[in-house]
């Protein structure tokens, strides 16, 4: 049957049981997820006395899985029931987090690491299977909208998230904290039996000889859609720039601002609650703007806000551009979603968001790690200024894909 047939009647997102239920998942998730991010990152802190070795390989042992298992999740997650895989997921998550629990308990640290190491992995098999699940289950129309709901959550979190996992920590200590992780986990594997079931069978076994080919086919779809293309080039253009911005915010506070270290939390807080309140307006209007015109806006004003934060020196002045920038933001995010799960057949989402996904993370990762270079041979502002530029080059890749429309045959679920 076809997907976006079977859902024209939904008269109301709200009313999608897909997204009542995968609403509460994320949350649970991200309640365990940023507890989990602040226990480890303070507790290793705490531990090393805050050794830059040892606090970098933590980001290490989160963004590493994506380069290794992103491309492989993707492809499974094509060939195996969705639903299925995201409950399995979330209990292998909360199992290995209560098995690491042990080993912490009985004297060996280091495993923290493998708390944030073990649950990367085990998403890059579950997002791409919720992506497939949310093509499938909500309307072509309704899309957009239903991807900015997931942002204005992410920003919520962004806020409340630094909050609750310093809390948590600081009134329970590690072990607790890593076991409101475990049991946000489980949680949300119960939550997620509560999923209308897919119908989209699994693969049979004369086909599952075929991984290699199957990544492949993944790889070319990409390359084949002029769409598809042009987003992993904003992908990379946008990586670059994140990346460096993200890894000297703190140098615009002390150097740029003059402010204490602590400071920091304050352009996060704006940032985030511009994200959340951005979210919730491109909610409502996102039905009637095209994806790639969300993203190219996106990318302008993110162009534009790097840029004068880099040359700012005035406090006011900087926290109205990161809100600005919170406020826009979002636009970024949802068009992406957006264009991958609009110009993706179903039974290829997975693999294209394998394809795609490493590109952005990699090259976020790659000039984090030149930013500390870049650092002691350029001015922060020349710096911030190549990244705005390389958030406008990603506007000006939009061009020519502007007036695109997304193929009518990816809006069908083939049973295979």
């Amino acid at each position: 049957m076809n997907r976006h047939e079977k859902n024209t009647n939904v008269p109301n997102m709200f009313r999608n049981r897909f997204l009542q239920t995968i609403l509460l998942s994320s949350v649970l998730l991200q309640v365990g997820i940023w507890v989990r991010n602040f226990a480890i990152l303070l507790y290793v802190a705490d531990r090393t006395n805050n050794d830059p070795y040892a606090i970098s390989l933590i980001s290490v042992a989160e963004f590493a899985p994506i380069f290794v298992f992103s491309f492989i999740g993707g492809t499974f997650a094509d060939r195996w029931r969705p639903k299925r895989t995201m409950i399995w997921c979330d209990l292998l998550s909360a199992v290995s987090v209560f098995v690491v629990l042990l080993t912490i308990h009985y004297g060996s640290w280091h495993s923290v690491y493998l708390v944030a190491f073990i649950s990367a992995i085990l998403s890059q098999f579950s997002q791409p299977s919720s992506m497939r699940l949310f093509k499938y289950h909500v309307p072509e129309e309704q899309l957009q909208q239903g991807m900015a709901l997931f942002q204005s959550l992410m920003a919520i979190f962004m806020v409340l998230g630094p909050m609750l996992g310093t809390f948590v920590y600081s009134t329970f200590g590690l072990e607790i904290s890593i076991a409101v992780m475990g049991l946000a986990f489980l949680f949300s594997a119960l939550v997620l039996i509560r999923l209308p079931e897919d119908n989209i069978k699994a693969q049979t076994a004369a086909v599952k000889g075929q991984f290699r080919k199957e990544i492949i086919e993944g790889f070319r779809y990409v390359w084949q859609s002029q769409v598809l293309r042009m987003l992993g080039l904003a992908f990379i253009l946008a990586g670059l720039a994140v990346g460096v911005a993200q890894a000297l915010n703190l140098f615009i506070v002390t150097e740029r601002l003059g402010k204490s270290e602590e400071f920091l939390q304050y352009l996060l807080m704006v940032n985030g609650t511009a994200m959340l309140i951005g979210g919730g307006i491109i909610a409502v209007f996102a039905k009637r703007v095209r994806p790639q015109v969300l993203l190219a806006i996106g990318m302008i004003a993110g162009a534009v806000c790097t840029v004068i934060v880099g040359y700012s020196t005035s406090v006011p002045v900087t926290l109205t551009v990161q809100f600005l920038n919170g406020l826009v933001f979002p636009c970024i995010h949802i068009g992406i979603s957006t264009m991958i799960l609009k110009w993706s057949h179903a039974s290829i989402v997975g693999r294209v968001n394998g394809v795609l996904n490493p590109m952005f993370v990699g090259m976020m990762v790659i000039s984090m790690s030149f930013a500390g270079a870049l650092k002691s041979t350029f001015s922060l502002s020349t710096i911030y200024g190549g990244a705005g530029l390389l958030f406008f080059l990603g506007a000006l890749v939009m061009v020519p894909i502007m007036s695109q429309k997304a193929p009518d045959n990816v809006h069908t679920v083939v049973e295979t």
